[in-house]
Parts: C-alpha cells; sequence; structure tokens
C-alpha cells in the first residue's frame, strides 16, 4: 500500500449494503415460531430444473455460519487498517483482538450446537474464530430440523442437491445464524481459474482419467506442446501457412520460465539484491491435493530455474480428508485441479524463490470445503498473503453463503492478510449466461482481484508487446483460416452484489460503475490489477500426468487468471519483505499508485496474435495436427481493454522496481 494526503477510505461496503446481504431472520422476533434465512436458496432450484428427490438416508455435513458479534465494528477497523489516511493505518490487529471484539460469541456458539445435537446432528468443529459450526447428519434429518424438502437439480451440466425454499430456524436461535452452507450444493460450481493444456476452459475434462474407486483419482491426462513454439515472443514465425489479415504472424510461446517473468515484471534487479520475498509466507488454496505437488515442483525448479531450487524447508501443506456428504472427487474433477495446484505453486516461487509457500487443500471443490480451507488460514495467520485462483460463475450464490465468505473476508483484512482471488477466464459471462455478470469471489470488494493480460516477452527478458487478454480464435483448414470466434479472456465486469466502494471512485468510469445496475446505482468493477493470463503466452508448468506409455512427470504452457493470480501474490511477497506486512492494497493501488508509472497502463492492440499447433490427441502426431491463430485483443463481449481503467485490466500491471518503492 502506500501514502496519500487526504484518503478517505469509508472502504468497501456501505452499511447498507451489509445488511442487504445479513439474514432477515436475525432481525426478527425471538418469539416468533421458526424463521426463515433470507437468501438460503440458490436461483437455480426452481421446480422446472428438479429431476428427483435426495436420498432421505443420504449424509450430508453443513456449517451453520454464527453471526459476527460485531459486524460494523469489524468493518470500520478493516477500512481503519487499509486507510492511508487513518493513524490505524497497517496498525493491524491480531487474531485475539479479532476474537475478543467482533466474532461470535461463546454463547452463541454454545446456543447453536445445542440446538443441533438436540436435532439429531452430530456437532462437528468450531474453528478458533468461531465462525461456524460443523455438523452431520442425514437428509431426512435436515429436512425435518430445517422444515423443507431437498431434492436434487440441474444446473450447469450438473445435479445437484438444495432446498426447495428457504431453511427455518428456531427463533430462539436465529439471531445467531448467519446461514447455512452445504444444505445446497450451490459452491460445487465453483472452478478452477485455468485454461486447461488443450486450450480449452479447464470446465473441459474430456479425456480425464476418472477415479477407479471413490476418493482415488488417478493424474490428470497428459498434454504434451507441439512444435514449432517459441522459447520467447516473436523468436519463430509462421512462414508455412497462409498470412492471417495480411500479416505472417509468430508461432506462440512453448511457455515462458520463471527467469523470464521476473525479468519481464521488474523483479529480476531487486531479486539479485536479495529482494526475493524471502521471510514472508503465501498461503495457496485449491480443492484436493496431488500427491506427488511438492516433488512436482521442486522437479520443476530444478529443471527450469536452477539457481532456485524450492527447498523442503520452504513447503509445507494442510490437506483436508474427505467431506462425508459431498461429491465424489472424480464428479468434481480432481484431477482438473491438480495442474491448478501445480500452476500456483510454481507461479508463486517464480516470482518469490525465496518466499515460504503454504499449500491448503480444501476436503471438496464446494465452498464447505474452500471456505474451510481460506478460513483456516485467516483464523490461525498462517500466511501474509492467500492465493486463491478458483470462482464462481458470475454471481448467483445464496446470499448467505456470500455473508459466510465476507466474514471471512472481513477479518483477513483486519489482520493484515492480502487475499487475491483470480477474475475468471471467461470474460464478461456474456457468453455462457443471459447477461454480462462479474464472478464472485473477485467481486467482493474486500479482496484484490486479478485480472490478465496477453504479455510478449522478447529474447532480452523486457516486454515487447502487452494488451488485455481477450482472445479470438481461427482454425486452418483445407488451406484457409476459417471465421474467427471469441474463445476466452480475463473475467471483468460490474457487480449486481457489491455497491461501488469508494477506493473505487473517481478512479473507475461512471460507465463502468453504472454497467449491470438499475437506477442510479453503481456497483463493485471487477478486475483491480493485472498480471500475464493469455494461454497463447502463458507459463510453462510441470506435473504427474497419465500418458499412454504411463504415469511420468511432464511440462506444458498453461495459462488463465489462475496464473495471474499467483504471479501477483508472488509479486506482493517480496513487496512484503521490502516495506513490511501490506494486507489489503487496494485502497493505495487506487489512491496513491494509480496513474503514476508504478502501475502500466494496459492498452489495446490491434491485428497482433500468435500461431498455435496442437497434436489432435493431445501427446503426439499419431492423429494429426490441428493448427489455430489466436488473436490479442477480441473485442466481442461488453469489457474492453482501453486507457485508463478498464474492465479487463483493472488499473494496468506492476511495473517492476518502481511498484516496490510506491507500493
Amino acid at each position: 500500500m502506500r501514502r496519500t494526503p487526504a484518503f478517505l477510505l469509508a472502504v468497501v461496503m456501505a452499511s447498507a449494503a451489509a445488511a442487504a446481504l445479513a439474514p432477515s431472520a436475525a432481525a426478527q422476533s425471538a418469539d416468533a415460531g421458526p424463521l426463515a434465512i433470507a437468501g438460503s436458496v440458490p436461483l437455480w432450484a426452481t421446480p422446472g430444473a428438479r429431476v428427483a428427490n435426495a436420498d432421505p438416508t443420504g449424509k450430508v455435513t453443513f456449517r451453520v455460519y454464527l453471526t459476527l458479534a460485531d459486524r460494523a465494528g469489524l468493518e470500520n477497523a478493516a477500512a481503519a487498517v487499509s486507510d492511508p489516511a487513518s493513524p490505524s493505518y497497517r496498525k493491524f490487529l491480531s487474531d485475539d483482538e479479532v476474537r475478543s471484539r467482533f466474532a461470535p460469541t461463546p454463547d452463541a456458539v454454545s446456543a447453536v450446537r445445542d440446538w443441533l445435537t438436540s436435532a439429531g446432528f452430530a456437532a462437528g468443529e468450531v474453528p478458533a474464530n468461531n465462525q461456524y459450526v460443523e455438523a452431520t447428519g442425514t437428509v431426512a434429518g435436515i429436512q425435518r430440523a430445517f422444515g423443507v424438502n431437498l431434492g436434487l437439480y440441474r444446473v450447469a451440466g450438473k445435479t445437484l442437491r438444495s432446498a426447495d425454499r428457504p431453511l427455518l430456524v428456531p427463533s430462539a436461535v436465529a439471531r445467531y445464524v448467519a446461514g447455512v452452507v452445504n444444505v445446497d450444493q450451490a459452491l460445487s460450481l465453483l472452478k478452477p481459474a485455468h485454461v486447461g493444456a488443450n486450450g480449452d476452459a479447464a470446465a473441459d475434462t474430456v479425456g480425464q482419467p476418472r477415479a477407479t474407486r471413490p476418493g482415488v483419482v488417478p493424474p490428470p491426462a497428459g498434454f504434451v506442446n507441439a512444435q514449432p513454439c517459441s522459447d520467447y515472443f516473436g523468436q519463430k514465425v509462421d512462414t508455412t501457412d497462409p498470412a492471417y489479415n495480411g500479416v505472417q504472424l509468430p508461432y506462440v510461446v512453448c511457455g515462458y520460465k520463471p527467469g523470464q517473468l521476473r525479468s519481464a515484471s521488474g523483479l529480476d534487479g531487486p531479486e539479485r539484491t536479495g529482494l526475493d520475498g524471502r521471510g514472508t509466507t503465501v498461503a495457496v488454496v485449491d480443492a484436493f491435493a496431488s500427491p506427488t505437488l511438492y516433488a512436482d515442483a521442486a522437479e520443476y525448479a530444478k529443471r527450469n530455474d536452477p539457481d532456485h531450487p524450492l527447498r523442503t524447508s520452504q513447503y509445507r501443506q494442510i490437506v483436508f480428508p474427505p467431506t462425508p456428504g459431498t461429491e465424489d472427487p472424480a464428479q468434481c474433477d480432481a484431477a482438473g485441479w491438480y495442474g491448478e495446484q501445480s500452476l500456483d505453486i510454481e507461479a508463486v516461487h517464480a516470482m518469490a524463490p525465496g518466499a515460504n509457500i503454504l499449500y491448503v487443500g480444501g476436503a471438496d471443490c464446494s465452498d464447505l470445503g474452500l471456505d474451510k480451507a481460506l478460513n483456516t488460514v485467516v483464523s490461525k495467520r498462517l500466511a501474509q498473503i492467500v492465493s486463491n485462483s478458483y470462482g464462481d460463475t458470475g454471481e448467483d450464490l445464496p446470499a448467505d453463503e456470500v455473508d459466510a465468505f465476507e466474514s471471512i473476508a472481513l477479518q483477513a483484512t483486519a489482520e493484515g492478510i492480502g487475499v487475491y482471488f483470480s477474475s475468471g477466464d471467461n470474460g464478461d459471462e456474456s457468453h455462457r449466461l443471459p447477461k454480462p455478470s462479474a464472478d464472485f469471489a473477485a467481486s467482493s470488494p474486500w479482496v484484490t482481484a486479478v485480472g490478465g493480460t496477453s504479455v510478449g516477452i522478447g529474447e532480452d527478458g523486457k516486454k515487447v508487446l502487452e494488451t488485455g487478454w481477450s482472445t479470438g480464435k481461427s482454425t486452418l483448414t483445407n488451406g484457409e483460416w476459417g471465421k474467427e470466434a471469441w474463445q476466452y479472456g480475463a473475467g471483468g465486469s460490474t457487480s449486481v452484489l457489491f455497491p461501488e466502494p469508494n477506493y473505487q471512485k473517481g478512479v473507475v468510469p461512471d460507465a463502468l460503475a453504472r454497467q449491470n445496475q438499475t437506477g442510479n446505482a453503481r456497483g463493485r468493477v471487477v478486475p483491480d490489477i493485472s498480471m500475464d493470463a493469455d494461454p497463447t503466452t502463458g507459463m510453462l508448468v510441470g506435473l504427474t500426468q497419465t500418458y499412454p506409455d504411463g504415469v511420468r512427470y511432464g511440462e506444458y504452457r498453461i495459462g488463465g487468471t489462475s496464473l495471474a493470480c499467483p504471479l501477483m501474490a508472488g509479486l506482493m511477497a517480496v513487496a512484503d519483505q521490502f516495506r513490511g506486512q501490506h494486507g489489503f492494497v487496494n485502497p493505495w493501488l487506487y489512491r496513491v499508485v494509480a496513474r503514476t508509472p508504478a502501475v502500466a497502463d494496459v492498452r489495446p492492440v490491434t491485428g497482433a496474435g500468435a500461431v498455435r499447433v496442437d497434436y489432435v490427441n493431445g501427446v503426439n502426431a499419431d492423429a494429426g495436427y490441428v493448427t489455430t491463430v489466436r488473436t490479442f485483443n477480441s473485442t466481442d463481449q461488453t469489457i474492453r481493454t482501453a486507457r485508463g481503467y478498464d474492465s479487463v485490466t483493472g488499473l494496468g500491471t506492476p511495473n517492476g522496481a518502481l511498484f516496490l518503492t510506491l507500493i
């Protein structure tokens, strides 16, 4: 963060927004009958989408989130420690201070636990910050206790569980209950925000090996970069195929290596002086854990960054066991998360080779697993920075689940923990949803949303091209290039859940703040800042994969804002080493660093792109090749790269040593 003369931070959410997210049950009369938790049913749980009743004997582990003892006080404290004009700026609270002043009370825990056990549930974990009480029971027991019927609903190609109406809780405990998570499976729709090796969205799991038995998932299907590809941008030019719009384009890079990424970000000079992130800890949160995660990351560093090995003393992990009543890891595409995990660890280490890395693997890909993993880091203060490379498609989540996440993000901010989220890989979501949308949780005003760029790194390690990541794709067929179509791009848009935070006022253009709104409302715009994300200019990663001839380590190029997010987290680890713990950086980014050379404004380019050659089968030439052009800066959506702040790249990209100085 940085210094600014008169910055009033009434930082992110107005109290009106907090009230809008709060369950109505807490505000109703305590002597009423059972009270409904407002916002506890996903919008997709409609009668027309229901396909069956849930098995009444099925086991479900769920979590009752508790109302903060003083939410307004916690918001004020979080705002104060993030406000450069405040006397409390960067005077972060301890976890004990947060617990004693703002967290749910022991009385709340006891009351809710007693109610759950009296209803026949087995009460489980209560974390150190009293955020929730976990419980396990049957579908039939949940239906009785909460006064609902549980059904199975078809949504986004999955069959997910949900209640048919808002959950009811006894009036005696209603004031303690903020929400209930995992009775529905809305957050099973969360997905890693990387683009798969085959160049398609991570949700595409065609060819992925499946579990041989529940809970055991083999490595993902192998992928090999086809030749030709370049060691640096522009090294090899395609002179064999027809020109594309009159231009002979370069071949894509084979995947940038750590030294190239540090150099392009201006961290090579600081690294030579000892600024490499040492003394800091970056936590990486994902679902599940590859059994070869550390070994693969260490092998990758050995091969591609030998002067900066990933030592065992730098790495540790916390991996939660499978949760009863959640999806089988195979159905949650656990193997698809393995590439995400390797990318995250290797990208953080690439930018901050001296930093400690804590990997926290959620028990499943739902909110139950991922929020628990994030809350573990926050409640125990295990890291200064948290990188989260996953998100929802849009913001269609039950309000009580959004509120539960916000409670964790608020505590992180108050304690000086910077939480970073990928902005998504599907642009404004207009190609998949009925209308444009930002993705949650990147849209939360208490996190730093990291967008993406397309970056050309030249032979000397410097940027020769940079623009917002928005890819058009054209396939070569019978010697002719086909019609170009939008393929993917950095997530961004204007939130309908959260109002415009004060830190964005005066920096984000009015036209963007008013998108997706009604009346005179203004919303939170995503992203905040960006790093390289385009798979066409992506990073080389390495992990154990399943090839036709067996299971072994292999490397390939990958991209997505899942790359941008850990790159940014690694850069901030270097900044923390240099200037001390930063915590939530958005207020400083917008009020001090914006419009200075410390952040490079990312602008549109025209006529640029690269030729990509892939094996049809992903691993060898047996089935032939497919050749495509990937163009930069496609405009086939409502968000565009532009001068100044834009909803593809945010404020721009950090500019090396100058950024470290001003941040």
